[in-house]
C-alpha cells in the first residue's frame, strides 16, 4: 500500500468505484507527490457531496433557499428568491481601412441590460420531504418528471422544476415559485385582500 493510501485511508477516506478509479487517474497524471495533496480537493468534494442528495432535507433546503433576502415592500413571513440574468454584450471586431493601411476597430454595445427578478417562494420550512415527494409526483403526473419519488429536493428534481415553470412563463430556477405550487395544486391559492 502506498504512502498516500495510507494517509487517506488515516484520514478516514476510502474512495470506492468511480472515485477510486478518477483518484487512480489523477495519480498516474500528475505523480505520486501531486496527488497526495490533491487529497484535500478529495475531501472538499466529499464536503460538497454532504450538500447533495444524502443530506438532510432541511440542510439541502436551506442552501437552496440561502438568499435570506427580500424585495422592498415583501409581506412580513414570506420567502424570496433572487433571480440574475446577466447583461448581454455583443463585441465587434472591424478592420478599417486608414491611410494605406488597416487598424483593428473594437465596440461592445450591450444588447440587454442586467435583469434581477425576485419570485415568491415557499419557506424551507414548508418543503418537507412529503411536500417535495407530492412535487415530484404533481410533475411526473404532468410528464415534466421521470425520477424516482425520493422527498429530496435532487438535481433531477430542479430541472423539472426548470422545465415546467419556463414552459409557462414562470421564472428560469430551479427553486419552484409559489405560482407553479399554486398552479400545480399544492399550496392553496391566496386572495386579493380588496376582494
Amino acid at each position: 500500500m502506498t504512502r498516500a493510501r495510507r494517509d487517506r485511508r488515516a484520514a478516514g477516506f476510502s474512495p470506492t468505484g468511480a472515485a477510486a478509479r478518477v483518484a487512480a487517474r489523477i495519480k498516474r497524471q500528475v505523480g505520486p507527490m501531486r496527488a497526495r495533496r490533491g487529497f484535500l480537493s478529495w475531501a472538499a468534494l466529499a464536503l460538497a457531496a454532504s450538500c447533495g442528495e444524502g443530506a438532510d432535507p432541511q440542510t439541502r433546503a436551506s442552501v437552496l433557499f440561502s438568499d435570506a433576502e427580500a424585495p422592498e415592500g415583501a409581506p412580513d413571513g414570506t420567502c424570496w428568491h433572487r433571480l440574475t440574468q446577466p447583461a448581454l454584450v455583443e463585441t465587434v471586431i472591424e478592420q478599417v481601412e486608414v491611410n494605406g493601411g488597416f487598424r483593428t476597430e473594437t465596440r461592445q454595445r450591450i444588447l440587454r441590460e442586467r435583469e434581477v427578478a425576485w419570485f415568491e417562494t415557499p419557506c424551507p420550512e414548508e418543503l418537507p420531504p412529503d411536500f417535495v415527494a407530492s412535487l415530484q409526483r404533481a410533475l411526473a403526473a404532468r410528464g415534466a418528471y421521470d425520477g424516482p419519488v425520493t422527498g429530496r429536493l435532487d438535481t433531477a428534481t430542479g430541472a423539472a422544476v426548470r422545465t415546467w415553470q419556463t414552459a409557462r412563463g414562470g421564472p428560469d430556477s430551479p427553486v419552484p415559485a409559489r405560482a407553479t405550487l399554486e398552479a400545480l395544486g399544492l399550496v392553496p391559492l391566496r386572495r386579493d385582500p380588496s376582494e
